[in-house]
């Protein structure tokens, strides 16, 4: 069984989907054209996958596989700002799931902590839901 999400976690994890709605309801309401929740879904992208890079550090020997692993989002966040628009949103929905995959299989190898997917399958669920949003109202 999972462990309960740690509250501070949980608070700033949920913190964080704000601005993925406010961008979305922006992008919604033609507010805002859909560039800052692109290039704040970058951020984000690149800051996940930093995770993978800091799990692959402990011990002398680091996982050179993870290491590797872990810079491909900053990669894609990267390709999705060069994209803009509705490709680059569509990148990054897609690669905020494929993400979501190697964490879950992370967290089944033990690496990561039992409570992560119970915060990053929700989140994951609206920053999708909100990139997608974004994307099909988008030029």
């Amino acid at each position: 069984m999972a462990a309960a999400v740690p509250p501070v976690a949980a608070a700033l994890g949920y913190a964080g989907a704000i601005p993925f709605l406010a961008g979305a309801a922006a992008v919604a309401l033609a507010l805002l054209p859909p560039t800052p929740l692109l290039a704040y879904g970058a951020v984000i992208l690149a800051f996940m996958g930093g995770i993978h890079w800091g799990l692959g550090m402990p011990g002398s020997a680091p996982d050179g596989r993870r290491l590797g692993l872990s810079v491909v989002p900053a990669l894609l966040a990267w390709a999705a700002l060069l994209l803009g628009g509705r490709p680059g949103l569509l990148l990054l929905a897609a690669a905020f799931l494929g993400l979501l995959a190697l964490d879950l299989a992370t967290t089944r190898r033990g690496v990561a902590p039992s409570w992560y997917p119970a915060l990053r399958v929700p989140l994951t669920a609206v920053v999708v839901a909100s990139l997608l949003l974004a994307a099909a109202l988008s030029p």
